[in-house]
């Protein structure tokens, strides 16, 4: 199955390539097109319910951009949302997808600071896997010309999340500690390159055995995740360390909070911590409340540490922080022309290929 993946990988690359030489620069379709493609979740559950479809193309309304898509990223949430494993999951059929990356292809009125031609990467409510998507302006943010689209597309929710994680959140420092589970995903890593911008800062991470070889370098200390992490995490730092990133459910909290030092901070993110979903029985929705760790707030405040928590789509779409993460991209764009991070592009996929790569990454 891993060669099989690979080469259709290399031949996905090389299709994109072929594809991308007989493709205006601007990326502008002919005015008479009037449909695109884009990947249609019919319902929720298996890959049965996942197809390349044709849709009324889009065109952008006031204060949108009409983004012409070269990449999409695929996360975990995006699994999660095809199994319906989402608080308020939203009704079906709907095209799935969060984060993209394109060149801009019209703006709606009143649109301001993007020009046709852009090179730029977005986030979207949903509707990213596609070969056009109009997202609102301020969610929407140009690349330098030195990183390719794939990796725009990999840079958004990873970095974006981790940076607000260990620098707005968490106040990473010179000398800190973070320990950080699933260290081989795209958060892990981005996190593992943030903190080595910082002076002194030792990075634990948790992974599965089959994900050490090729991220072994990017921790200075990594740890299966089915072990006894605690005990080794101690014999390193007796006193525990300052940040723990959890994107494990919570069935570790204990674990976790109990290696923080005083004044240290506890961090649930990602999607694995949505537990609801309409698609969820009851007794499904039992077993996951009970099998996590309950938090005495009491305790908390007698050992002096932080629990919070971190939803960058809740941020953006929610609650209005589209300031807050400009302003992070615009450091993180900084760091990326010092050469001091770089976005980890694992493989390529054509559009009809998205429901093979939804298999690979349960997998």
């Amino acid at each position: 199955m891993a060669k099989e993946g690979t080469e259709t990988a290399e031949e996905t690359e090389q299709m994109i390539e072929k594809n991308a030489a007989k493709e205006p620069e601007s990326g502008v379709t002919a005015p008479d097109s009037k449909e695109m493609r884009a990947v249609l979740l019919s319902g929720f559950g298996g890959l049965n319910k996942l197809k390349v479809t044709k849709k009324a193309m889009p065109e952008p309304q006031e204060g949108e951009v009409k983004i012409r898509v070269k990449a999409c990223g695929l996360n975990f949430l995006d699994l999660m949302v095809r199994q319906g494993n989402i608080d308020n999951p939203p009704k079906t059929p709907l095209v799935p997808g969060f984060e993209c990356s394109g060149i801009v292809e019209a703006v709606g009125e009143n649109t301001k600071g993007f020009e046709i031609g852009d090179r730029v990467m977005a986030f979207t409510n949903y509707n990213a896997w596609a070969e056009v998507v109009c997202t609102q302006q301020d969610w929407v943010y140009k690349i330098p010309d030195e990183m390719t689209f794939p990796e725009a597309a990999a840079f958004s929710m990873n970095f974006v999340a981790a940076y607000m994680m260990l620098f707005e959140v968490a106040n990473l420092r010179e000398g800190m500690s973070v320990l950080v589970h699933s260290a081989g995903g795209g958060v892990g890593q981005a996190v593992a390159q943030l903190c080595a911008t910082v002076p002194n800062v030792t990075v634990f991470g948790t992974a599965s055995p089959f994900k050490h070889e090729a991220i072994r370098h990017s921790v200075t200390h990594l740890f299966d995740r089915n072990l006894d992490y605690v005990a080794e995490v101690r014999k390193i730092s007796p006193d525990g360390v300052d940040i723990v990133l959890d994107c494990l459910c919570g069935e570790n909290t204990g674990k976790g909070l109990s290696l923080l030092k005083p004044l240290g901070t506890y961090i649930l993110y990602g999607s694995s911590n949505m537990v609801t979903g309409e698609t969820k029985s009851f007794f499904t929705f039992a077993k996951s409340w009970w099998q996590v760790e309950k938090v005495n707030p009491i305790k908390l405040y007698e050992e002096n540490k932080v629990m919070a928590g971190f939803s960058l789509l809740s941020l953006l779409f929610k609650q209005g922080g589209c300031s807050r993460v400009k302003a992070t991209v615009s450091k993180l764009l900084s760091l990326f022309g010092e050469k001091k991070i770089k976005p980890l592009v694992d493989s390529l996929w054509a559009l009809e290929e998205k429901r093979l790569l939804c298999l690979l990454g349960e997998q």
